[in-house]
């Protein structure tokens, strides 16, 4: 072994794992820099010591990325990626490192660049023994959502019922996760033209929220709008300003989160814009009052 490699402690990339889990950035990222540096002098004496070098490569990633310096991240996750193909890198680790890197892109806004690198984790994943269906699964949602983004609705169906059914395997029907992805799909279906399966996949949605998180939750709130805008495109505007007026109720009772009171204001908007395009202006009116005095309150 040369000195460079003497240099690099044991397990270093478990450690700065660790500690990045921790919340402890100024701690790894040190012990980061100088493994990477280690193995670079050691990779540069000898390519047999890529089995260091990629592993240093990813950690370092890994910091960069939790200091919110994403191109530095970006750099070393592609350098790594380029030994996509050597022995020295482990299906477990080509996964991670498609992952990592199509989670950056999309957080970075880079869409178009993240979506094929999601596929690319999304197979690496689903080919692991045993499979990371878990991750796989959240990633399916994911560029589903950026599919959706750019008009492709075809391919986010299709990752979206495959997250239903691998998120549904894992968790049940009635869990957070499978809420969460029918309301997506209703969102789908309503920006493809397809308000019936919208409302559809809203009450789905809403029927589980209510059975696991109550009536008074603001998940709740979220899918009572989105089945008031479904119905109003079906032609049902008593069933809309219903479901509007159950969604207020229950964001009038969390105004103190800043969130909960933009949504507040959000849903008041649309529900006031519903009551004046049915000619309801003196209703309007007053709920406009109503809501002017709650989030002055809380203002």
């Amino acid at each position: 072994m040369s000195d460079s490699t003497q240099k690099i402690p044991a397990n270093v990339e478990r450690q700065v794992a660790h500690l990045l889990e921790e919340g402890q950035l100024e701690q790894a990222a040190p012990l980061a820099a100088a493994a990477l540096a280690s193995a670079r002098n050691a990779y540069a004496e000898d390519e047999k010591w890529l089995a260091l070098l990629l592993p240093a490569l990813e950690s370092q990633g890994d910091v960069h990325r939790a200091a919110g310096d994403f191109a530095d991240a970006e750099a070393l996750y592609v350098e790594a990626l380029k030994h996509v193909a050597s022995p020295e890198m482990s299906p477990a680790q080509q996964a991670r490192l498609h992952t990592s890197l199509a989670t950056l892109l999309d957080a970075s806004g880079r869409e178009a660049d993240a979506m094929p690198v999601y596929e690319k984790a999304i197979t690496a994943l689903e080919a692991l023994d045993p499979p990371d269906l878990a991750t796989s699964g959240q990633l399916r949602n994911n560029v589903a959502m950026a599919y959706k983004r750019v008009g492709k609705f075809a391919l986010a169906e299709q990752h979206y019922l495959r997250s239903v059914e691998i998120l549904e395997g894992l968790h049940g029907r009635e869990s957070e996760e499978a809420s969460s992805l029918y309301n997506n799909l209703g969102g789908l279906y309503y920006a493809a033209g397809f308000p019936d399966q919208a409302k559809e996949m809203f009450l789905e949605a809403l029927e589980i929220r209510q059975e696991i998180l109550g009536d008074q939750h603001t998940d709740v709130a979220q899918s009572l709008s989105n089945l008031a805008i479904a119905c109003h495109e079906l032609g049902d505007d008593a069933a809309a300003q219903e479901n509007y007026e159950r969604s207020l109720r229950i964001l009038e009772g969390h105004l103190e989160d800043p969130n909960e009171a933009k949504s507040y204001d959000s849903v008041g908007q649309d529900y006031i814009s519903l009551l004046s395009s049915l000619g309801e202006t003196a209703k309007a009116a007053t709920f406009q009052k109503r809501m002017n005095k709650a989030l002055s309150s809380v203002a």
